[in-house]
């Protein structure tokens, strides 16, 4: 794996992408990534990490992203491979897919964080902090949330005793209430803690 500082002095010309994950720490459902290769042509103000925007202004940078970013890619791994691979190689393989999943191939990929996934198809770059340093992280971390929680909805349709759209599968008071009451669904990572303990 490529050191995070790496190409730190090399000179990269062409698109840069920015990707960054959303639902590495919760109890329940898939970890969501995504890669953006922004428009210098349509800027778009206000970007930041999307753990310091609310709910509303995630919804309107989010569709602002998909409207003027050169390309764009969401991705996932599922319970499944959460739990066959671990949570760091499963949030791995969903950026390695959004990024595969552009329209455009950047010559450049800073991803946040301090670890780059493998087999990525360029150059790249580990940034910590990234999300609120990189507007194309940023960005990335917009998307990722605001599909991570689109997923939790559909999850609290599919599973409302444990309210899935309030806690957004994280371990609240009110979540691990829930688990207590009616044992684990489907969507819960058995190998988390808490989850486990109800096994």
């Amino acid at each position: 794996m490529a050191t995070p500082d790496l190409f730190d002095t090399l000179p990269v010309e062409g698109l840069v992408a920015g990707v960054d994950e959303a639902g590495r720490g919760p109890l329940a459902g898939p970890v969501y990534a995504a890669a953006v290769i922004l428009d210098p042509a349509r800027p778009i103000e206000g970007l930041d990490d999307s753990k310091k925007l609310s709910a509303e202004r995630r919804e309107v940078l989010a569709g602002l992203i998909r409207e003027r970013a050169l390309a764009w890619a969401v991705a996932y791994a599922d319970v499944e491979e959460i739990e066959r691979l671990n949570i760091l190689h499963a949030t791995m393989q969903a950026m390695r897919r959004a990024c595969l999943g552009l329209s455009q191939a950047p010559a450049l990929i800073l991803v946040d964080g301090n670890r780059l996934p493998p087999g990525l198809p360029c150059q790249a770059r580990a940034v910590v902090g990234g999300d609120a340093l990189e507007p194309a992280i940023s960005a990335a971390s917009i998307l990722a949330k605001t599909a991570r929680d689109a997923c939790c909805l559909e999850l609290h349709a599919r599973y409302p005793d444990y309210a899935f759209d309030r806690h957004k599968g994280y371990g609240t008071a009110l979540h691990l209430a829930r688990l207590a009451e009616f044992g684990p669904c489907p969507e819960h990572r058995r190998d988390f803690a808490p989850v486990r303990r109800l096994l």
